[in-house]
Formats: C-alpha cells, structure tokens, sequence
C-alpha cells in the first residue's frame, strides 16, 4: 500500500488524540452532564465521523472542502449551529440527566448522530486528515485510496480507544455528581454554555 514510516505514523497519531482538542471536549461536556452510556455514544460518533473524512480525504472531498471558501464556510457555520442548538437545549432543559441505568432510553441513538454530525460538520478536522495523511504515502502510489482508509481507520481505532478511556473516567465524576438532581441540573446547564463555546469557536475558524 505504500504506506511510509508506519510506525511513525502511529505514534504521532497516538500523541494528537491525547492532545485535548474539540472532541475532547465534547465527549468530556456529554458524559459528565448525561453519564457513562451518553458518553460512549458520542465516543463512537465522533469516530465514525472520523472514517467519513478518511472517506473524503480517499476521494478527494476534502481537496474541494479546502479550495472553496463558500463550501468551507458553509460546513463550518453549519457545524458551529448544531453545536449552539446542542448547548441551547442542554441550557434550558428543565428535564433531569438521562438515567445510567436505563439502556432502553431513545435519546441514545439521537446522541451517537448528534456526535456524528459535530464531527463531520467541523472543516478542521477535513483539513486536518488531508493535511496529515499523504504525509505517510508515497505519491507516486496509484491506488492511494487504499493507503488513506488504512491510516485513517488506524487513526479513528486509536482515538477512539484513548476517548473510551475518557468517558469511561468522566463518568465516575458524573455519577458522583449526579446523585444530586439539581447539582446535576446545574451540571448539565454547565456543560451546555462549553458546547456553545465550542461552537463559538469552530464559526472562528479560518
């Protein structure tokens, strides 16, 4: 597949999913306000939102994403609405967190789209995959598409890995903090206002 200095490639990888960024956040905000099994969802959202760009970047999506600025600016404002419409809702919730131990709950499934679309709608991280990748692929390689998809996924397992880790250690705070039902009112409300911040911060991007 020539895929070049593989090794390196993983540990560079490793390095930037440890590295606190928007997911982080994200992931961090869900399950401390919404518990262990909010947290996962968004866990397997935001990567599966990852292999979407390691699509992109494969065909060339992102190239076009990255040369047109109306594009570009679409996805990001997009993106940075869904996050306010998010933290929005969270803010003015006059509804309790979601139950842990409830694993028939409906807004499950919702959660794991919403993480997908955050994910998705943020043209940072489609800069970020064709900007990174091809510096692990010979160029002269025809059947590049493949190289892409096997860094890519190596990519996604690895931060999903360490994310899991995350939500899993956010959770034992959001369960002692919840115990409370208006501390963890004021939890959720909380986690709202750093969901608008970020979304605040993807319409910054340039």
């Amino acid at each position: 597949m020539s895929i070049q200095h593989y090794e390196t490639f993983l540990l560079a990888g490793i390095l930037l999913n440890i590295t606190p960024g928007n997911d982080t956040i994200y992931i961090l905000s869900r399950t401390i306000a919404q518990g262990r099994k909010a947290g996962i969802m968004s866990v397997l959202g935001i990567g599966t939102g990852s292999l979407v760009h390691t699509t992109f970047a494969a065909v060339g999506l992102s190239v076009i994403i990255a040369q047109s600025l109306v594009l570009f600016n679409i996805i990001k404002y997009a993106g940075a609405a869904y996050l306010f419409y998010i933290g929005l809702r969270m803010i003015f919730s006059k509804s309790s967190v979601i139950k842990l131990d409830d694993p028939g709950n409906e807004k499950y499934p919702k959660i794991y789209w919403q993480a997908v679309l955050t994910n998705v709608l943020n043209p940072k991280v489609a800069l970020f995959f064709i900007s990174f990748l091809p510096q692990f692929i010979d160029p002269t390689y025809s059947n590049h598409y493949l190289s892409f998809l096997v860094l890519g996924l190596s990519f996604t397992v690895t931060g999903t890995l360490w994310c899991l880790l995350l939500a899993l250690f956010a959770s034992v705070i959001s369960s002692a903090l919840i115990k409370n039902k208006r501390t963890g009112n004021y939890l959720t409300k909380a986690c709202g206002f750093i969901l608008v911040a970020l979304g605040i911060k993807v319409a910054l991007v340039k």
